[in-house]
């Protein structure tokens, strides 16, 4: 009965902590849809302004992710979590003053610090309270609250502002993170008193090396899936079925949460090579079909192949990461594996948006395919050498 109990996942502390973090993501995903048509519409900027207000929230989590570690060793990973929540909730309430760009870029900027910190914290905390026996399931069942949110932060986003306005969408994600606010006092931890901490800042303390080859991996399925996140709705104009984009990402989410329970307990049994393995070719295999859509329902099916694979990589190859460290090392590990991700996404987004702009949207996804495929590849060099025991 013992061992029944501390192998439990969902007590109160990891419900609490999924609710944050469906939160956090609802928020990030609903306004990276929507400030662009804010900035354009409301603020009467032009394209490139809306592009910028993008870019500035992903450049400052990009750059303060490396710190965010020393920052929990610091401070420890309650306080922190309820210091940065505070700092992500009063930069989602700001929106609703802010008149003009400038103001808006800088509360952008202000939003990308506190996510970068606020993601490393959770993840972190995510990995001292998820039982080590299930570590695979359980962080595939966090990674769920994220997916989750990249379905229905979207949707929500676009219905509010279509149905009401950007000000009820500003209240709205302001209430979201005010009950996360209140969810984080729900979370118990138990952390050992920590030792006085070297202030000073070294390459220790901003990377784990350990967790690279993760990372290097992650950043690698980053640059592919920026494909999707970017250029899906487009292609699906140019295909002349953009009254079924919306339809490919509910039918993504739904094959990925779906999915998930089953494969993250086969991680657990059986070990990350025997399911991260499938789901890169699978996850290769939905975007070259993607490339070669020509009807909707080809679109669609696409979209499932690209859900079953994709699903398990990002909270596979973080637990990876995450094992691959001493348990005091998790949170540099998990800020090392999203470092590699964001720059993967970033870099994703300009090289396959030229790629579309000299080659064409068929071209692209063949391509973003074919690199899961040397992925592969990639997988058992360095994680052979690097993270034998685990698989």
């Amino acid at each position: 009965m013992q061992q029944q109990a501390s192998d439990r996942i969902w007590t109160k502390s990891f419900i609490s902590l999924s609710l944050i973090q469906l939160f956090i993501f609802i928020v990030f995903y609903a306004l990276l849809t929507t400030l662009p048509l804010y900035v354009i519409h409301d603020l009467g900027g032009s394209n490139a302004s809306a592009g910028l207000v993008v870019t500035v929230m992903l450049v400052a989590a990009i750059v303060i992710r490396p710190f965010s570690a020393k920052l929990l060793d610091i401070f420890g990973k309650k306080k922190m979590l309820i210091g940065v929540l505070l700092l992500y909730a009063g930069t989602t309430v700001l929106y609703l003053l802010i008149e003009q760009l400038v103001p808006l870029l800088l509360v952008r900027f202000l939003h990308g610090v506190s996510f970068g910190i606020i993601t490393t914290t959770t993840g972190a905390i995510a990995a001292s309270i998820i039982p080590e026996s299930r570590k695979g399931a359980g962080m595939g069942y966090f990674a769920m609250a994220m997916n989750l949110a990249m379905v229905f932060g979207p949707f929500l986003g676009l219905l509010l502002v279509q149905r009401a306005s950007f000000q009820t969408l500003f209240y709205v994600l302001s209430a979201f993170m005010l009950i996360s606010v209140i969810a984080s006092f729900l979370i118990q931890l138990d952390e050992d008193e920590r030792p006085a901490v070297d202030l000073r800042i070294r390459l220790h303390d901003l990377i784990e090396v350990r967790a690279i080859p993760a990372g290097i991996i992650s950043g690698l399925i980053g640059f592919s899936y920026a494909s999707i996140l970017s250029f899906v709705p487009v292609y699906a104009e140019q295909l002349g079925i953009g009254h079924i984009s919306s339809y490919f990402f509910l039918m993504f989410a739904a094959v990925m949460l779906l999915s998930r329970p089953a494969l993250g307990r086969a991680f657990d049994i059986q070990g990350p090579k025997k399911v991260l393995v499938p789901s890169l070719f699978v996850f290769g295999v939905g975007l070259w079909a993607l490339g070669l859509t020509g009807s909707g329902l080809l679109f669609l099916v696409a979209a499932a192949l690209i859900g079953l694979g994709y699903g398990t990589l990002l909270p596979g190859f973080q637990t990876i990461s995450i094992q691959s460290t001493t348990p005091e090392r998790s949170s540099h590990a998990i800020s090392t594996f999203f470092i590699f991700y964001d720059l993967g996404i970033a870099s994703g987004a300009y090289v396959w948006g030229q790629t579309v702009a000299s080659a064409g949207f068929p071209t692209m996804y063949m391509g973003a395919g074919t690199l899961m495929f040397l992925t592969i590849g990639v997988f058992y060099r360095y994680m052979h050498r690097h993270a034998n025991e685990l698989l």
